[in-house]
């Protein structure tokens, strides 16, 4: 639970040259500059750092930030802001072309360190209205990511058990339900090898012999939570690949969490959350020569 503080901000007065950078890019307007003076003014603050960002001379501090959040146990990083413009925009997308979904791992376990970096990563992302209510469930290891996969194999057999009835497909699709049948003309098949697979011979086509994995979810209250949390995902997705890890999103384990909310308690998840991706992590056991291509989006302008 977050702690609540009486002030938001501090302005040490004694070090605040009443440049007034903080004031232009507060977005509510939550300071002003009198007698000389730059003071906190407002009854809503979003916590999201820029006046203490934009301080030269670094007289605000924030009361909800935790400087911790942005030291990393891995790697050191330069804290200096990057102007616009100042990177290199093609191995920016390099980085983003090559990170592929990796369905091939070795079994080298992954630092817990490592695990802790990713989510610190994933939160430099944006969030509305700063809420930052987003969660991250860490699986740090193998037998943690089998016994999740078990209450996601669980559902799917009770699902695939349900669909298989011919006569309550129909009825439900009558009635105007026809997620079941279509589960079953685009699914079934799929995931009974799937899961034919995993109970006969151990093979994992659900992480695909993962040893970690990372739950991102949201607390409630956020403005955006879904889109929160799947920003958050990109980030560690991309940060992974950058540290030599693979990842895969496991769609089918957010719609079983989604479709039985009891698999959250089994892995110590609150109720009231929700679950928006599951990452799995591991060492790839796979290569490639070149970035894979894209399909053409669909683009259009609005002149207005």
């Amino acid at each position: 639970m977050r702690m609540k503080h009486s002030e938001p901000l501090i302005i040490d007065q004694a070090s605040c040259s009443n440049c007034g950078l903080c004031i232009n890019v507060c977005p509510f307007g939550n300071l002003k500059q009198s007698g000389g003076l730059v003071s906190y003014s407002g009854d809503k603050c979003l916590s999201c750092g820029h006046c203490a960002a934009a301080c030269p001379n670094d007289a605000i501090s924030i009361a909800d930030i935790e400087p911790s959040e942005s030291v990393y146990k891995t790697f050191t990083i330069d804290s200096r802001w990057l102007q616009h413009g100042d990177y290199n925009t093609a191995g920016l997308v390099r980085l983003m072309a090559s990170r592929r979904s990796c369905r091939n791992f070795d079994p080298r376990a992954v630092d817990r360190e490592i695990l802790e970096d990713l989510v610190k990563i994933g939160i430099t992302a944006p969030s509305g209205t700063n809420s930052q209510s987003w969660t991250f469930t860490i699986l740090p290891t193998r037998k943690a990511v089998v016994s999740f996969a078990g209450y996601v194999s669980l559902f799917f057999r009770k699902l695939n058990a349900m669909a298989e009835k011919r006569v309550l497909r129909t009825a439900l699709k009558i009635a105007g339900k026809s997620e079941l049948d279509a589960y079953y003309r685009d699914y079934y098949q799929l995931v009974k090898k799937a899961l034919d697979e995993w109970e006969n011979n151990g093979k994992d086509r659900l992480f695909h012999g993962a040893v970690s994995a990372i739950i991102v979810g949201s607390a409630p209250g956020a403005s955006c939570p879904a889109e929160d949390a799947l920003l958050a995902t990109q980030n560690i997705l991309l940060a992974a690949h950058s540290i030599g890890l693979g990842s895969c999103l496991i769609g089918f384990a957010v719609s079983a969490i989604k479709e039985a909310p009891a698999i959250k308690a089994s892995i110590g998840i609150p109720m009231d959350e929700s679950v928006h991706a599951v990452v799995a992590l591991g060492y790839p056991d796979e290569a490639y020569e070149t970035v894979a291509g894209r399909k053409k989006p669909e683009m259009r302008y609005y002149e207005g």
